[in-house]
């Protein structure tokens, strides 16, 4: 145990809920690994930032030499009464050591006091890498607060990086994310779409590869790719809140409604672009009315959050010499105005490089273009764009050379027909190597433009003024979505209780089975008499093996005050039973399904006893033995020993079963890396689809050491 306080998986608690606040659970806690007292700031900082039910189940203090615990049931709730003293917490429970003892004892100590009461959060995008990401946008400088999008691992915006993935030089890649990091950039563009590359290996190596370095997967990433399957291979990958770019109407809307729904069960943000089925969006009215029907779908038939929708109408290049581009910058700025207002909570982004890419190769010309258009952009409302964030950070607006700035508005602003030549001219004369705010002209000196007072002063009306208000039209009324998938019951039970007193979630059931010193024989039973594989520790297996060592310890919780008990199969998915040969589908169906029915029905003999204090069964999903963010191999970091979509199935087994014998709710605990909960929440997701009806879902991270992160 250290003080950087993060999952095993290395994230920040509230990153931790930033990535999973896309699942709306019902309550969010944590749980293991540290005892109350080092829990405290860390509930307190989940408390603040969650608008759910919060819950904690600590060990009872933290182990011995021996890997035992000490701490008794009266010292253990003395030190837990600090969660209910500062109103943190709806539950509270106990994990490693704990008995029936230590949840009598808490559940006396809560007793007498009142629970947290929930709240709501600022209505901001939040996004996480290992770190939380919230974006609160300063409407009076949105320059200040914008958000750069690195550009440089991206295979179109980097020829360095484009070669190193070519020729598989992924440390020489890798290295190119953390230098963007270092030099200011929020979120990392990456994109594998080039006909030399397999995209979708590509991608997932190199997201891999991502999150394995710290000082670079502490900022979220934005998956970038025209291939939807490429996107979602990288999605797979990061256990953070991550930007999917991008999904367009281009296919008609039952695709567009398709991928936005996966997006989201994914928990990412979305860029959606300005594209329909009669093509890109050009114009300023096209883009507005392109991204309105899209806002409208996301809203209203996905329930996507306003605040995971960003729009990107097309920045498209300027300066070509085709009068048709001539006012692209225009619309751009003006549509970006238009489009905030009449969706909102939308975010505006763009590629930065696009718009001066006629002039590819004049340094200072392309950068001041860069600036300039942000200063204007940003005035108007953008949000993000993709940049080269070094240089947009060095090149502010107002030290821009004057005279090299007023040629450059004059080609973004359409002032006259002859901007894009004296642009030109221009450009020829100055040192394509020099910097925009520290221009040189080809013979070394600096330029030595004097503008007369008449020469500073525009006479040509500002095309990017906002319209006076009796010429917009009005922000339309969007319907609520409302979610097909029914809630069972539980649902209002759960929330009633929970406002009105601190539940009570058992104890650990490993600490509990110690006591019965079972056998390798006892583990068998008649079933796995003649199994060909040790099954000694396999306490998932007691259900069927020892159903009444179960039941009696479900029951002695149950007793000590507890309203919520956990089905005993926090291994009990094919991946975790592999471990004892017992990863067949059958076995691991019948483990999960009688294990819920053992503690259902030791919950309905207690409800019936105090029909005033109901009790529940949840079903108990735990981390499995392999993780999806951590390599099992030193030498090979972007190796996993196993796929998302091999969590998912086994997930989806599980709670099918669980769901099955009867559970009440489910608890997705123990969690040390967000991107095995982020696969169990996905697999859920699909299987309440499948069901047509949900169940309440807990979901409870574990913190490894004292910084706060799971």
């Amino acid at each position: 145990v250290d003080n950087s306080g993060r999952t095993l998986s290395g994230q920040t608690n509230e990153a931790f809920w930033n990535s999973m606040s896309h699942c709306k659970p019902m309550a969010i806690g944590l749980n293991c690994a540290l005892g109350a007292k080092d829990m405290v700031p860390y509930m307190e900082n989940l408390s603040k930032v969650a608008d759910c039910w919060v819950f904690c189940y600590p060990n009872a203090g933290l182990p011995n030499a021996m890997g035992g615990y000490d701490q008794k049931g009266p010292e253990m709730a003395m030190d837990c009464s600090v969660f209910p003293e500062k109103m943190l917490i709806n539950a509270i429970g106990g994990c490693c050591g704990t008995t029936e003892e230590h949840i009598g004892c808490l559940a006396d100590m809560v007793a007498k006091y009142k629970p947290r009461a929930m709240h709501g959060v600022k209505d901001v995008m939040r996004l996480s890498g290992l770190e939380p990401f919230n974006y609160e946008p300063d409407a009076k400088n949105m320059r200040k607060t914008f958000i750069n999008l690195g550009e440089r691992c991206n295979v179109a915006g980097s020829t360095i990086f484009k070669k190193a993935v070519v020729d598989g030089n992924y440390e020489k890649a890798l290295s190119i994310a953390l230098k963007q990091v270092e030099q200011g950039a929020h979120v990392i563009d990456v994109n594998m779409d080039d006909g030399l590359i397999d995209g979708e290996s590509a991608m997932i190596r190199f997201v891999n590869l991502m999150v394995s370095e710290p000082d670079v997967s502490r900022v979220p990433f934005m998956i970038d790719s025209s291939k939807f399957h490429v996107v979602e291979a990288g999605l797979k990958c990061s256990q953070g809140k991550c930007i999917m770019n991008s999904i367009s109407l281009k296919e008609g809307e039952e695709e567009f409604l398709k991928r936005a729904s996966t997006v989201k069960r994914h928990g990412a943000a979305v860029v959606v672009m300005a594209f329909d089925e009669e093509g890109q969006a050009a114009t300023e009215a096209e883009k507005i009315r392109i991204c309105m029907r899209a806002y409208k779908l996301l809203v209203e038939k996905v329930g996507m959050n306003p605040q995971d929708i960003i729009f990107d109408p097309n920045i498209l290049t300027i300066g070509t010499g085709m009068e048709e581009h001539n006012n692209y910058g225009v619309d751009f700025i003006n549509a970006t105005r238009e489009i905030k207002r009449l969706c909102p909570g939308s975010k505006i982004s763009g590629g930065v490089s696009n718009l001066a890419f006629s002039f590819r190769g004049n340094e200072p010309v392309r950068r001041a273009f860069h600036s300039a258009f942000l200063h204007h952009a940003c005035e108007a409302g953008m949000d993000m764009g993709i940049v080269n964030s070094a240089q947009v950070i060095e090149d502010v607006y107002e030290n821009i050379d004057k005279e090299l700035l007023k040629f450059v508005e004059d080609v973004m602003f359409n002032r006259s027909p002859d901007a894009t030549e004296n642009m030109l001219n221009f450009a020829a004369i100055i040192d394509a190597k020099s910097k925009p705010c520290a221009l040189r002209r080809k013979d070394g000196s600096p330029p030595a433009f004097k503008a007369s007072p008449r020469e500073n002063v525009s006479t040509i009306a500002n095309p990017i003024a906002p319209k006076p208000a009796s010429e917009l039209q009005p922000v339309p009324t969007y319907a609520k979505w409302v979610d097909p998938i029914k809630p069972t019951a539980a649902f209002a039970q759960l929330n009633k209780i929970m406002s009105e007193r601190i539940m009570v979630i058992d104890g650990a059931m490993g600490t509990a089975v110690q006591k019965y010193r079972l056998s390798e024989e006892d583990f068998r039973g008649e079933r796995y008499k003649n199994h060909t594989h040790d099954l000694k520790g396999n306490n998932d297996i007691l259900v069927i093996t020892k159903p009444d060592v179960v039941e009696e310890i479900h029951s002695k919780y149950l007793a000590a005050g507890a309203d919520i008990i956990e089905t005993n199969t926090f291994n009990s998915t094919m991946i975790s039973q592999a471990d004892y040969e017992l990863d067949q589908k059958e076995e691991v169906y019948l483990i999960n399904k009688t294990a819920a029915q053992l503690a259902k029905k030791c919950c309905v003999a207690f409800t019936a006893k105090n029909p005033s204090k109901p009790r529940f069964a949840a079903g108990a999903v735990g981390p499995t033995n392999k993780t999806l963010s951590v390599s099992p191999s030193v030498e090979n970091p972007a190796f996993r020993g196993c796929t998302y979509d091999e969590i998912v199935e086994a997930y989806f087994e599980q709670v099918e079963a669980l769901i099955d014998g009867g559970v009440d709710m489910l608890l997705v605990e123990t969690i040390f890396d967000t991107l095995n909960a982020k696969a169990a929440m996905y697999a859920i997701d699909l299987f309440f689809e499948k069901w047509g009806q949900k169940i309440p879902v807990f979901v409870s991270g574990t913190i490894v050491d004292n910084s706060g992160r799971t």
